[in-house]
Parts: structure tokens; sequence; C-alpha cells
């Protein structure tokens, strides 16, 4: 009589860096390495998380955190993510360092075992060591994926790339005269780039009143008010 096969005797191997796998095997593995605090799957290939300095990584980091944090406090219907884990499609699962999302009527869910589902409407990527992958692979996915604004924070060159997707295509926005990028999906969402390069976070956050502060971004509020109540 041939034995049952349990859970306890498969033999599930662990991920390494340059497996193809598809969603799925890459869960499996990922849920059996409780150790690995990062691991995504871009274009069907792992890519494992290297530590991270935090001049490099951890401030910029922080910094792009806090300035979502306090645009999410005065916005209704809107959720950040840090490192959340986002499945994208079959073959891409990332764990984008942010994300924007509108909650209700929005273009993601959140699944019953708690993952963010579809394209959130911004992803925000701090790209030091991984600007290769972020500016390639990932811009790919997320283009065809139809992530609406792709933020990428290129911390060596000290610039900021804001993407907007436009016909198909990643339309990079432009600062005005004040040197402020303004968001085209969340209106309100201002950001100093020369502030935020600088590490002046106060500037950062001054001018993202300023926005808030804004008719546009006033009538975005009513809309998504209005989405809560039906």
């Amino acid at each position: 009589m041939a034995q049952s096969i349990t859970k306890s005797t498969v033999n599930i191997p662990p991920l390494e860096n340059g497996d193809r796998l598809t969603r799925i095997e890459f869960e499996t593995r990922y849920q059996q390495m409780t150790h690995v605090k990062k691991a995504e799957l871009i274009e069907s290939i792992v890519y494992m998380g290297s530590p991270l300095r935090i001049n490099k990584h951890g401030e910029p980091h922080a910094d792009i955190i806090g300035w979502l944090t306090v645009y999410k406090a005065f916005t209704p219907n809107v959720q950040t993510g840090d490192n959340a884990t986002v499945r994208l499609d079959p073959e891409n699962e990332p764990q984008p360092d942010a994300l924007l999302r509108i909650e209700k009527d929005g273009q993601s869910i959140i699944s019953e075992d708690g993952y963010v589902e579809g394209a959130p409407e911004l992803i925000v990527e701090i790209a030091a060591s991984t600007v290769s992958i972020d500016l390639h692979d990932k811009l790919k996915a997320y283009r065809r994926n139809q992530v609406q604004e792709y933020l990428v924070w290129r911390v060596d060159d000290n610039e900021i790339d804001w993407f907007r997707l436009k016909e198909e295509k990643y339309i990079k926005l432009q600062a005005d005269e004040q040197g402020i990028i303004k968001s085209e999906i969340y209106p309100g969402l201002w950001l100093d780039v020369t502030a935020l390069l600088k590490g002046d976070l106060a500037k950062v956050l001054e001018t993202l009143n300023q926005g808030i502060q804004s008719s546009e971004y006033q009538s975005f509020v009513k809309q998504l008010s209005l989405k809560n109540q039906a």
C-alpha cells in the first residue's frame, strides 16, 4: 500500500536569487523561509533582498513613508503600504518600498489572506543597488499591470523619476517653476524634489500642506468621501 504524501514529507526547496518560478511556486517557497524579510518575483525571476544602508535606503525610505502617511492622514479612502507584498499577475509579486492605493473602487483589492491584489495607483521604489531592476523589469511589469504612477528615487544619482501612465506608456512628470512635482492621480500630493533630496523634510511637508489646501484636492476628497458613503 503506497504511503500518502503529507505536507511534512514534501521537500520544498528554498528560494534562490535567479530562480524562475510561477507566482504560486514563489509564494510556497517564500512562506517556508520565515527568516527572509524581502523577496520579490519580477517577470518570473526571484530577487532576494540584500542588507540596507541607512543613508542609501533606510532614511530615504522613511522620508517617503512620512510624506505619504501625512497625505493619508487627511485623505479618506486611501491606504499606504510599507514593503507590502503585491500580487500583480502570475509572473510578478513585488514588495515595493511604498504604495498608495484607493481602498474602495480603486484598481486593487485586499485578498482574503490579507495581500494586495491588482495594481495600486501609486508605487514608490528607493533605488540604489536595485536601480537596474527598478527602471527596467519592474517598470515594465508595473506599466503592463496599469500602475498609474511610479516614483523611483535614484539615491546614488540624487535624482527622482516620477512616471505617469499615459496611452500604455510611462511619461515622466516634470517639476513646475518652483521645483514641485504634482501627482495627477492623487490631487494635492505635491513633492518639493529639491527639498527631499536635501533631506529638508520640513519643507517637503510644508509643500504637501499647500497641496492639501488646493481646490483640486478639496474636490478629490469630496469624490472619495462619496465613494465611502455608497
